[in-house]
């Protein structure tokens, strides 16, 4: 993909492809949980097994995108998803649907890591991640308005991840098929990541910080329904508002760009997102709960699109927009489990303490590295890559 003017419809569609399974991963973890008979424990392991493994193909893909060629390894990554998808939703055997959702987690991280990569290239990041975005959120919006009516069981949400690769498939024509002989050399020299030390802090870091907020994220349901004593309808109501106000984050993040500098979004933003867990973790009412949750969600977009733009700002082939985006579903893989932890140890309160707190280490080398790339002058560019959407993993959450 060349062309720097016009709407790159295959990238946004191969975004889109990639980014769904996280988007819907709530009602697949659910749907599993009723479907097969599944401890809530174990449906999640599944779902954390996924995303795991959309990770480690994220990380094996991020310096072999070029090499190999984007339209090679997105068509891999399409046809793994068919495969490991659609066989995990028509078998009702468990083994086989951990399998398939193994392999089909692979198949997204790989699609993810191809449109990651070319989307850093280009000279309009932010407006084409903003599509994919703004297209991923659409069509899983769909999905989870659809399920309910297509009947029980666990493979309607499977099924639908499948079809979207199959339809996204044909776009892959238009993707570059592999790097000219001519460009070998150049693609060797600059093999080597720039920027080691920072893009390495930055991946440590995001991963820390994606870890804080999917471990309060994956008991947000509980704590509406058993601290703040509200009713699961009304717990619903207040995810969904709060999906609108990730939504208009994105936007004002496009809006912004570079305007603030990189240092101040993300280590003020992260700092107002700490308080934001606190007062969730701590809610006892509605007020207080729907504040911190909408709060938290409107920020988070804005200083997530800022860490991945500064890591793709450290590398123009994308390889470091690659690395740090899946050390994120690292952390949003593992945040469940940790969340479930600390709230058994110390209660949803004590545990939205340790979680800002976390918060606050995390932000002060991620705002060192942003303001040492300021002083470099090295290009930020806004991007957003979230590949863990807060509100429809709280829809399901109660």
């Amino acid at each position: 993909m060349s062309a720097r003017t016009t709407t790159p419809w295959p990238l946004v569609a191969l975004f889109t492809a990639g980014y769904l399974a996280p988007y819907l991963l709530p009602t697949v973890v659910g749907r599993l949980d009723s479907g097969l008979n599944l401890t809530a424990t174990r449906s999640g392991a599944i779902g954390s097994a996924l995303l795991l493994s959309s990770a480690s193909a994220g990380f094996l893909s991020a310096s072999r995108v070029h090499r190999v060629g984007p339209r090679v390894l997105a068509r891999l990554g399409l046809t793994l998803a068919v495969l490991g998808y659609g066989t995990a939703a028509l078998t009702g055997s468990l083994p086989a649907v951990v399998g398939g959702a193994v392999v089909g987690g692979f198949g997204s991280g790989t699609a993810t890591a191809v449109a990651a990569t070319l989307i850093a290239g280009r000279l309009d990041p932010h407006r084409t991640t903003t599509l994919g975005l703004l297209s991923v959120s659409a069509l899983a919006g769909a999905v989870y308005l659809t399920v309910p009516h297509l009947g029980p069981g666990h493979g309607v949400p499977l099924a639908a991840i499948a079809l979207t690769a199959v339809a996204v498939w044909p776009l892959t024509g238009r993707l570059r098929a592999a790097v000219p002989d001519a460009e070998h050399t150049t693609d060797t020299a600059a093999a080597r990541l720039p920027h080691r030390r920072a893009g390495v802090v930055l991946a440590a870091t995001l991963l820390c910080w994606s870890l804080a907020q999917n471990s309060l994220w994956g008991v947000s349901g509980r704590i509406g329904l058993t601290q703040a004593h509200l009713s699961e309808v009304t717990v619903g109501a207040v995810f969904a508002v709060a999906l609108g106000a990730g939504l208009v984050g994105v936007v004002l993040a496009s809006a912004l760009g570079p305007r603030l500098g990189v240092a101040l979004p993300i280590g003020g933003g992260t700092a107002v997102i700490a308080v934001c867990i606190a007062v969730s973790a701590a809610a006892t009412d509605l007020t207080s709960f729907a504040a911190g949750e909408i709060a938290w969600n409107a920020l988070y977009p804005i200083v997530l699109s800022y860490v991945i733009g500064l890591a793709a700002s450290l590398d123009g082939r994308g390889r470091w927009a690659v690395l740090v985006g899946s050390a994120s579903s690292l952390g949003t893989a593992a945040g469940p489990v940790v969340g479930s932890v600390l709230a058994a140890q110390v209660g949803f309160a004590g545990m939205g303490v340790v979680l800002a707190g976390g918060l606050l280490v995390a932000a002060v080398p991620m705002t060192v590295v942003a303001l040492r790339a300021g002083r470099a002058r090295v290009p930020v560019v806004s991007v957003e890559v979230v590949a863990e959407q807060r509100a429809y993993e709280a829809a399901t959450a109660a």
